[in-house]
């Protein structure tokens, strides 16, 4: 789903980059079987600029992980 979301913003809005991060929550995880709230899954794309230029992409990620 992520890659999705990154290649649907490129291919409508043809930016020069997209990072899409997605932090979810297994709810299988949290309420049947093995009952542990809380587990988390993280998953990004990069595409354009974001992925070709190493501190642009740092930069990105510490603004989108340094708001949390």
């Amino acid at each position: 789903m992520t890659s999705q979301i990154a290649d649907a913003l490129v291919a409508t809005l043809e930016p020069r980059g997209v990072v899409v991060v997605i932090e979810a929550e297994h709810l299988c995880m949290a309420d049947a079987g093995v009952r542990k709230p809380g587990a988390r899954t993280v998953t990004s794309a990069v595409r354009g600029s974001f992925r070709d230029n190493d501190v642009t992409r740092a930069e990105a990620m510490s603004l989108i992980y340094g708001s949390r």
